[in-house]
This record gives C-alpha cells, structure tokens and sequence, in this order.
C-alpha cells in the first residue's frame, strides 16, 4: 500500500517563490549617502570620511566603498580631489550638471533638430516673460554685451553663434528659474552645434537675428512681459523654419 501525502507535506510543495532581487552593497550605500546630501543633512562642502574609515563605519568593502563614491561622483553629488588635502567633498545639484544631464540625453538619444526647435518655442517665449519680470541690471547687462557681439560686422561664425547662444541663455538667467536655466543653457547649447552652418547663417539671418533680439530686449528692460513673450514666440518660430528649411537632418551631433 503507497504511502500517504501528509497534508502539511502537500502544502509545503505548492508554495512557489520568485527571485529575489537584491541591491548591491555599493547601490544601498550610494543610496543612503544622497538621502542625506538631498534632504541638508549633509552640507555643500562637507567633508565625507575618508575611504578606509568609510570601510570601518560601513563594515564593507573597500571595493564597495570606492563604487559608491563613483556612483555618487556621476551624479554631480560628490567631487574627489587627490592630494594630501583630498577627499570627496559634498556637492549639491546646479543648474551646470541638469544641463549636462540633457546634453547626454539629446545626443545618446540623437534627438532630432525639429524636435529641439519645438521644444524652444514651447518654453522660451515664457524664459521672456519672466525676464521681463524678474531682470536685474546685471542680467541687462548680459544682454547688452551680446546684442553688441551679434551687431559685430566683423565676427565669425562660430563668434556669431557664440554671441546668439550667451543671449539666449542670458535670457533664461534673467528669469531666475533654475530649472529653466540649466535645461535652455543645454538646449541653446544643442541648438548651436545644429545650425553652425555658414549656408544659413548669411548677412540676412544675421540682421534679422539682431532686431529681434534688440525687440524683446527693449521689452525685458521695460517689464513687458506680454510683448517679450510675443515677440521672442515670433522670433524662435521664424528662425526654426528657416533653420529646418536648410538641414533635413533627422539628429545633431551635439559636442560636449
């Protein structure tokens, strides 16, 4: 006569489980340190111990230690200085690193040119209107100097573009958005390499470029929101259909 299955025996037997998935050392250490860089706890500048008494506090690895601060270090939360007086030293986000952020993106993403253009028509105009409303002399300033190196009959190309781009983005400063300053810093960056084309950029884009660029100008200073955001949706518009009208590219290369 067979033997008879236990009930607990039948019961144990159906239980199925599932992998589990566990965080590597290095991960939940690079995790708990940016909670703490994130949430104040630890300060722009602070001093993180040092790796081997990371090592003795953590009771892990050196392998692992070194991971995490690596970790870290790309995501712009920590920097390593060698020397006697070395370390990794707190940091805390800016608008430099967002921009570097979306600069990866756009080119491991090879987003089109059109795409670019769409998206400056989408936030720049508003970049205007809170300029007019949040510009401070020194940010006029800005915008003085670069409207002068656009005027310049005897710049380059590449002095041109550089003195569009300082505009563009001094724009963006002026409305004193973060945010929006470190991804229109990234997007005006893309923009240049996408349209350094000496094919379009010709005396005729050029003096277009300066009158627009003197009209919202000319409202930033005087507080018109309204009217800089009107006339910079005019002026982003009309330079990315021309723009798009010579280069049928479907991706820029954007250079770091």
């Amino acid at each position: 006569m067979a033997p008879v299955e236990s009930k607990s025996t039948s019961t144990r037997s159906s239980v199925v489980l599932t992998p589990v998935d566990v965080p590597k050392a290095s991960d939940v250490l690079a995790r708990e340190l940016r909670e703490r860089i994130l949430s104040g706890e630890l300060t722009e500048g602070t001093a993180l111990p040092a790796e081997r008494e990371l090592v003795k506090q953590t009771q892990m690895s050196r392998a692992t230690v070194r991971e995490a601060l690596r970790i870290l270090e790309v995501q712009n939360l920590v920097r390593v200085r060698a020397g006697r007086a070395g370390g990794a030293f707190v940091q805390r986000p800016t608008t430099k690193s967002m921009a570097s952020s979306v600069t990866l993106m756009i080119r491991g993403q090879k987003i089109k040119l059109a795409d670019l253009m769409e998206t400056r028509e989408a936030l720049e105009p508003f970049c205007a209107e809170l300029a007019a409303r949040n510009r401070t002399d020194d940010d006029l300033a800005v915008l003085d100097k670069a409207n002068k190196d656009i005027a310049d009959p005897d710049a380059d190309l590449p002095a041109f573009l550089q003195a569009n781009l300082d505009w563009h983005v001094g724009v963006a400063m002026a409305g004193h958005n973060e945010l929006l300053i470190g991804f229109m810093t990234a997007l005006s960056h893309a923009i240049y390499t996408g349209t350094e084309n000496a094919a379009f950029v010709d005396n005729d884009v050029r003096a277009v470029t300066q009158r627009a660029h003197k009209s919202i100008t000319t409202a930033i200073r005087s507080g018109d929101s309204e009217a800089a955001a009107r006339r910079m949706r005019r002026h982003v518009h009309s330079y990315a259909k021309a723009a798009l009208a010579m280069d049928e590219r479907d991706a820029i290369s954007v250079d770091d």
